[in-house]
């Protein structure tokens, strides 16, 4: 059973057959005046009218790019170098993804100011530590839409409202979001936002951002001039095929999946927090993704865990995997607030609309199992019982782990 949702999705068998045509059939350069370019040229335009209709933006706000990662720099570094001569201060979260944060780095070393905004124990920002925190420099306002690790919302209805009442740009990265709840980019005030196609059932190597009228970028790719002359090089038309038919398929079922994957949510956390104990869910308990939960555990390590739960056949992760290669702790759940040594013993579970035979019970009961292995190990847990082992000082006669 693959519970990674968050890291990529299975292409959906839609999104293959619609796909197929452009490998060999149809495969012309759409920049070119003839049949097989006009075909190609035809198919990117359908796919284009259909990333917007989800999103409701207009086609012509819709640049293609090669996924959520160069959406979130061309963002970013597109807004930086255009308008550096009005300001030169960015604000953000200090729970953004790689993409943004490396960006900004990057940013950094050309002078330009950061302030990373706080989260509190739910993850979620205050609206008043924004406010507070803009200037006469402020240029760019870069908050994600829903987090990769936690599944955490962000007020980003109300954050675009402050930003369109500044004067200040305004991109969320809806990578996470997009599939799962509704992203309207009119709603959510927004004047960028990165999409990425692996994320719902489409294929890899292809994203989308959204520009809105008025807004300008300095690209990152120059060349052709291809979409708009804002990212050259010929585009990946089969992929950006697969991309269009995936958002046409998670707008239509948006309603049916999301009400689907709460349920599955809410019974997958109700039955590890009331038969596992020291089980804790990392984020808000209201304000998240009804496909995303991110347990944290007390005193195993979460490797370890992922390593147990994939021998019996489930396949989940500790968080992003963008960050999968790195052993510190994960900086998401540090900003929580949260203890860096508890932080190690997470588990992200992200469901998938086809998780139909998914059966809660049994994995919690091997989540469960695990996590028992992994704590009779380990020092941190035996640390809380008597000299002999026979009771549990935290949890009394009751503990079942010990």
């Amino acid at each position: 059973m693959y519970l990674d949702n968050s890291a990529t999705t299975q292409v959906s068998e839609e999104v293959f057959e619609e796909m197929k045509p452009y490998f060999r059939e149809e495969f012309g350069n759409p920049s070119t005046l003839y049949k097989y370019g006009r075909e190609s040229k035809k198919a990117l335009d359908l796919a284009r009218q259909r990333v917007a209709d989800a999103i409701n933006a207009k086609p012509e706000e819709i640049i293609f790019t090669s996924g959520g990662s160069e959406s979130d720099n061309l963002a970013l570094k597109g807004v930086a170098f255009k308008y550096l001569n009005q300001g030169k201060h960015i604000i953000t979260t200090e729970i953004e993804h790689p993409a943004i944060k490396d960006t900004l780095k990057f940013l950094e070393g050309f002078d330009f100011k950061v302030t990373y905004l706080p989260v509190y124990e739910n993850g979620i920002i205050k609206v008043e530590d924004l406010e507070n925190a803009i200037t006469d420099d402020t240029i760019l306002i870069t908050i994600m839409h829903g987090n990769n690790e936690i599944g955490t919302i962000q007020p980003i209805e109300e954050i675009g409202k402050i930003a369109r009442e500044k004067g200040i740009i305004f991109h969320t990265d809806a990578v996470q979001t997009f599939g799962k709840i509704e992203v309207d980019v009119e709603k959510l005030n927004v004047d960028l936002l990165s999409l990425s196609s692996h994320k719902i059932n489409g294929p890899k190597g292809v994203g989308a951002i959204y520009i809105k009228k008025g807004i300008r970028l300095v690209p990152l790719i120059h060349g052709g001039g291809q979409e708009r002359g804002i990212r050259s090089g010929t585009e990946n038309v089969p992929g950006i095929v697969g991309f269009g038919k995936a958002c046409e398929l998670a707008a239509c079922n948006l309603n049916e999946h999301q009400e689907k994957l709460s349920s599955i949510r809410d019974e997958l956390i109700d039955k590890v927090l009331t038969t596992i104990p020291e089980a804790y869910v990392n984020g808000d308990m209201e304000q998240r993704l009804p496909n995303l939960v991110n347990f944290r555990f007390k005193a195993i390590e979460g490797e370890s865990l992922i390593l147990l739960l994939d021998a019996k056949g489930y396949q989940a992760s500790t968080g992003s995997a963008c960050s999968s290669n790195k052993l510190e702790a994960s900086p998401v759940l540090t900003a929580l607030g949260l203890d860096p040594v508890d932080v190690h013993g997470s588990l992200r579970v992200s469901l998938a609309p086809e998780s139909d035979s998914f059966d809660v019970d049994e994995f919690v009961d091997i989540i469960g199992s695990s996590v028992s292995r992994l704590r009779q190990m380990s020092p941190l847990w035996n640390q809380d019982l008597d000299y002999d082992g026979v009771m549990c000082k935290k949890h009394g006669d009751d503990c079942r782990m010990c």
